[in-house]
């Protein structure tokens, strides 16, 4: 009998993360910070207070409006998920 795959099957959503440079973040990505913020991205803000080497992530639901402003040459983790 061949092994099957219960997340396949059962619905069941497994989450990752990936490294990514920063300039590979787009809108809609649940990003971690290297100082361990989780952002849900709705907005990028470039040259952040004027500065080209730093750019804000923005998030603005419902539930939090927060802003972290990150250098253009950092490295994040952008969550990624499988399943259903």
């Amino acid at each position: 009998m061949a092994h099957r795959n219960t997340a396949e099957y059962d619905g069941v959503v497994s989450e990752s993360w990936r490294i990514a440079p920063v300039d590979e973040v787009r809108i809609g990505d649940v990003v971690k910070t290297p100082s361990g913020d989780v952002v849900t991205v709705t907005r990028i803000e470039t040259s952040f207070l004027g500065l080209s080497n730093l750019v804000a992530f923005i998030e603005d639901t419902p539930d939090r409006w927060y802003k972290c402003p990150i250098a253009v040459d950092a490295e994040v983790e952008i969550r990624t998920t499988t399943g259903d």
